[in-house]
């Protein structure tokens, strides 16, 4: 029997991929004692049905160059998005919760070019409510729910984001980033993506996020990111791509992700294409009842193929991984599928202990796959080649599970409940940081 305090007494100790120090530049109190811009004080309306979209606007204006945004408990509505650009010194701090109300695409809130800022919630009970299933029961999409782009040294955390019409968070192009203590809350459809980040030096950890799409997802061009203690909650996964061409990734580590009901553990994901992904590492991966569970496919058919002979797939390292898959005949537990043209070279998997709950055998698939562990292909000639394995299932295998997991697809044609952000986010591991409101801020 398999028991997780063993387990977790074993485990490695990270090595952190950041590139230097992450997060605002000054604190959250010495913003707040710069100035304080309430909404309210800037034609701001507590009501769910009053566009509030003036107000946030004129109150970023007056404390952008330092200062806090304050947007209080209450209810507000938001009908028009939001460009907050330019911003230095400055924090957001929500601490009632936003409804959309407009129906534009785009993004409702967008910062943009802004360095030493915060988005938080100081009761650790700001949410954005975007009320996506409007859109979906139609077979629609609508706005993504907030995006930054070329933002540096920031944070966001506390928060609670809700019913994305479509994305809920991305980072786009941004750097010496954190974010932490967050939940995200999405229908079980695709395109609804959790988080998805592109940048350099940004530390994502102690997240939940439900879903049917992308977990954490990294995108190129990227390097020097870290994403540990994530919660993929009945989600697609955490993944990497999808990828094309002159794809630059390196030096991104996933550590401590917990997955449970969802698409795959993880996925690398390309078809064509060009460029490098190298020096990444896959480590303390747990979880149950999930479809796939290592994924690199090459050859991914939602994708269209880009010009090329295949990303480059170099040093890449999957350790500790355990839990249960599905149907691990019908589905490889390990599937590498590598560029014929590319081969993957210097994959290492070792302490890989996933086993099917159907059936009492499971399948192994390397093609053009070279390094050492569980079918991969030993050598360097690096020709094109393909490896299977079947392994006889551990029976009485028992798993670990986390506080407050999702037992059943979240529909598309009701509202999502707004939930409190959790204070779990991996078995036996306490988060980096307090919430807010039990003075972690």
């Amino acid at each position: 029997m398999w028991s997780p305090a063993v387990f977790l007494s074993l485990l490695p100790l990270a090595t952190a991929q950041l590139s230097g120090t992450v997060g605002p530049t000054t604190t959250t109190a010495s913003k707040a004692a710069k100035k304080i811009c309430n909404i309210l004080s800037y034609g701001g309306v507590a009501s769910a049905t009053t566009d509030n979209s003036a107000a946030i606007t004129a109150a970023w204006a007056a404390c952008a160059s330092g200062g806090e945004v304050y947007i209080p408990a209450g209810n507000y509505g938001l009908s028009t998005w939001i460009t907050l650009d330019g911003g230095t010194g400055v924090s957001i701090n929500l601490e009632g919760i936003i409804y959309r109300t407009g129906t534009a695409g785009g993004n409702m809130i967008y910062i943009e070019n802004t360095s030493d800022f915060e988005f938080y919630s100081a009761n650790s009970a700001g949410a954005i409510q975007g009320y996506g299933y409007q859109f979906l029961e139609d077979g629609e999409y609508g706005p993504r729910i907030l995006r930054l782009y070329k933002v540096v040294d920031f944070s966001i955390h506390d928060i609670a984001l809700v019913d994305s019409p479509q994305f809920h968070l991305t980072l786009d192009t941004c750097s010496n980033g954190e974010v932490y203590n967050t939940i995200i809350r999405g229908a079980s459809m695709g395109g609804l993506d959790g988080i998805d980040v592109w940048g350099t030096n940004i530390w994502i950890h102690d997240v939940e996020v439900t879903n049917k799409d992308e977990c954490v997802t990294v995108k190129s061009p990227a390097s020097d990111i870290l994403v540990e203690s994530i919660y993929c909650n009945w989600s697609g996964g955490c993944a990497m791509g999808s990828l094309a061409a002159d794809t630059a990734i390196s030096n991104i580590e996933y550590n401590h992700i917990y997955t449970q009901n969802s698409n795959q553990m993880y996925m690398i994901k390309s078809n064509g294409g060009s460029g490098y992904v190298e020096n990444c590492q896959f480590n303390n991966f747990m979880g149950h009842s999930n479809a796939y569970t290592i994924d690199l496919d090459s050859a991914w058919s939602d994708e269209t193929t880009a010009a090329g002979n295949g990303v480059e797939y170099t040093n890449l390292t999957f350790s500790h991984w355990h839990g249960t898959t599905l149907n691990g005949l019908q589905r490889p537990v390990i599937r590498l599928i590598c560029p014929p043209l590319e081969p993957c070279k210097e994959l290492e998997i070792d302490a890989f202990y996933v086993w099917t709950e159907t059936g009492t055998s499971e399948l192994y698939l390397c093609e053009n796959a070279y390094g050492s562990g569980p079918c991969l292909h030993t050598g360097t000639a690096y020709t094109t080649t393909t490896t299977t394995a079947t392994v006889t299932t551990v029976t009485g295998y028992a798993y670990t599970t986390m506080p407050g997991e999702i037992t059943t697809t979240i529909g598309i044609t009701a509202s999502i409940p707004i939930p409190t952000v959790p204070t779990s986010f991996f078995p036996g591991l306490k988060p980096t940081s307090a919430l807010c409101k039990n003075g972690g801020c």
